[in-house]
């Protein structure tokens, strides 16, 4: 059994590249429609977003040695962006524009392309047009796919923790497996000396006969 886990390739993950779009939309969201001194908002939110993307990459990388950290930093980067969505949302609130839910006529057209685009590419085009209400409403969305898929990758990873455990199970494992393999390495090395004990006897046996 390995002791370090595999690697996970973090840049193939749907909920990371959306943090990196959720990044990059709330640094020109805040330059957009916030004022630039004097509000502690922007830069709450901007740390926020940054804080979702970060631990994840951290919590991932960590993730070959220490399960334990693995599933710290995953859920301070759910909190992150749980964060962010709260200010979205106090934003909307604040200025009276509308949160586009179920029934809304833009509602499934907005659903429809945050779940289908995962890329800042697809994105940045809009950046400077969106109004706020548009902004707002497309990066809460993007904070609840985010949430909803962090979570579970959280219960897979809980999941196999409990059942395999972490690196001293896997280290463990490891050493009986390799104590295990010298036994079968010596155990077949007794049968096989018995064996050319037997065959010598034989021989010595056949030589005296003759």
């Amino acid at each position: 059994m390995p002791v370090l886990k595999n690697q996970t390739k973090w840049e193939d993950l749907y909920y990371y590249r959306k943090t990196v779009v959720l990044y990059q939309m709330t640094v020109v969201f805040c330059r957009r429609f916030l004022p630039k001194f004097g509000d502690r908002t922007v830069d709450q939110m901007v740390q926020a977003a940054r804080s979702g993307k970060q631990n994840i990459v951290e919590g991932l990388a960590d993730g070959v040695t220490s399960t334990e950290m693995e599933l710290k930093l995953l859920n301070v980067a759910r909190a992150s962006i749980k964060e962010l969505k709260e200010d979205y949302l106090d934003f909307l609130s604040s200025r009276q524009l509308t949160r586009w839910e179920a029934g809304h006529p833009r509602y499934d057209a907005m659903l429809a392309f945050c779940r289908e685009h995962n890329d800042l590419a697809d994105y940045e085009p809009h950046f400077e047009r969106w109004s706020d209400e548009e902004f707002a409403n497309c990066a809460v969305t993007l904070c609840h796919m985010v949430d909803k898929m962090l979570t579970t990758t959280l219960e897979k990873k809980q999941k196999d923790f409990v059942e395999n455990g972490g690196i001293r199970e896997r280290m463990t494992a490891a050493r009986l497996g390799r104590r295990q393999t010298q036994n079968e390495e010596i155990a077949a090395l007794k049968i096989r000396i018995a064996q050319l004990e037997s065959e010598n006897a034989a021989l010595r046996e056949r030589l005296g006969e003759d």
